[in-house]
């Protein structure tokens, strides 16, 4: 019982949502969950489908990324809509556990928001500047997975 053994530490399949398109890769997957525990210690992030569609209605623009493991998956059919309608680029993770994980929470998280800058105050240089090579760096990637999709 106390003991793992390699089955457990293994991570079972997730099931995930038909409309989980764009998903990202592992690799892409792993540089945005970073991106996300970055973006959430310099407090440049929103998390959970309210704030999130609220900053989006409010026009500030970011990264979106979506958990595709919802259940049900009505939670955020709407958010994708939204994020194209203000040209706000998305992409889906596998998983809402790590997701919340990477954005400091112990809660499991559908959806959070990188923004560009904060939401008060300002960043010191080099945070910011780690934060932006790092978001940049994402975006492209997810704008090639993005535009491969269509």
């Amino acid at each position: 019982m106390g003991s793992d053994t390699e089955a457990e530490k293994q991570k079972t399949p997730v099931a995930l949502a038909p409309i989980a398109k764009p998903l990202a890769g592992k690799k892409l997957c792993k540089r945005t969950l970073k991106l996300v525990r970055r973006a959430s210690e310099a407090k440049c992030l929103k998390r959970g489908v309210k704030e999130v569609v609220k900053s989006i209605r409010r026009g500030q623009k970011g990264l979106c990324i979506i958990a595709g493991n919802i259940s049900p998956i009505d939670v955020i059919t709407h958010v994708p809509i939204l994020c194209e309608e203000a040209n706000i680029p998305y992409v889906y993770v596998p998983s809402k556990e790590d997701l919340a994980t990477a954005g400091t929470t112990k809660r499991p998280t559908c959806c959070v928001l990188v923004l560009t800058k904060p939401a008060k105050g300002e960043l010191e240089e080099e945070v910011k500047e780690k934060l932006k090579t790092d978001y940049n760096q994402v975006l492209a990637e997810v704008v090639e997975v993005t535009s491969s999709m269509f």
